[in-house]
């Protein structure tokens, strides 16, 4: 339906290091996401922030109460100050950019958590010119719009939470067609997806079928449980985000599914 789109191009299903394996390293860490590259993964899942002088970083909470021996919202916050937290009293939070150049051959699927992170986003993807290796995703439909119109080039993302909503609907609609359509129109490449909502399922069959009729990819998160793993792979989705990295590797390794980095130990 519309162009490829590098970020893609992998062999699947695609295996996600959720903040690069919260399960077993401090999340969002160097550490974290260089144990997740040394055990073969490719995609490298993080979010972005970004300081009050605009100095991107990879970290997903809006504060630093919660991970770090340090407390403030981070877009109220000088790098100056920012610098000194550390994630479970011991990792730095890292530049957006280090991660970038640390492992120039991995794919990021990037959140933006804040408006003010756009900029600084968009400056960071153009000097290391990663516009092949990002996805970007957003809880929100203007930010979305908004990252993709600043780094002015035509890189991969997910759907918003409305495109979310017209995907679900048009998976139980008789407006099937016409809600394909809108769907169709807006050329997103990817879907990414809680396997559920508030007691809902979301991952369905029909949702992946219908994903897949529009030559979306279908994207699920965050999976740590092997059996529910292997339950959703059954149904066909393209990736998989998870926090159990290990966990996820050995599902796909005895599937024959497992595609490692160059970088695997």
């Amino acid at each position: 339906m519309q162009r490829r789109y590098p970020f893609l191009d992998h062999p699947g299903p695609l295996a996600f290091a959720h903040r690069g394996g919260a399960s077993e390293n401090r999340e969002n860490t160097h550490a974290a996401f260089a144990r997740a590259v040394e055990l073969g993964y490719t995609y490298l899942e993080t979010d972005a922030h970004a300081t009050v002088d605009g100095v991107l970083l990879a970290f997903h909470d809006h504060t630093l109460d919660r991970v770090t021996d340090r407390r403030g919202r981070i877009a109220a916050l000088p790098y100056r100050v920012v610098r000194e937290a550390r994630i479970g009293g011991v990792d730095e939070i890292p530049l957006m950019e280090d991660l970038l150049g640390s492992w120039p051959e991995a794919r990021f699927n990037i959140d933006v958590k804040e408006s003010t992170a756009i900029a600084p986003l968009a400056e960071v993807v153009r000097r290391t010119n990663a516009y092949d290796r990002i996805c970007l995703t957003s809880f929100s439909d203007e930010r979305l719009l908004r990252a993709r119109a600043a780094i002015g080039r035509d890189v991969c993302s997910s759907l918003g939470p409305r495109g979310v909503a017209t995907l679900r609907a048009a998976a139980s609609t008789a407006a099937y067609g016409r809600l394909l359509s809108r769907l169709a129109r807006a050329g997103v490449p990817c879907a990414q997806v809680p396997v559920g909502f508030r007691g809902l399922r979301v991952t369905t069959p029909s949702l992946v079928r219908t994903a897949h009729a529009l030559g979306m990819q279908l994207h699920v998160w965050t999976v740590n449980n092997p059996v529910e793993m292997e339950r959703l792979l059954d149904l066909g989705v393209d990736g998989v985000m998870t926090d159990n990295i290990s966990g996820l590797r050995g599902v796909l390794e005895a599937r024959g599914q497992w595609h490692p980095g160059r970088l695997a130990a």
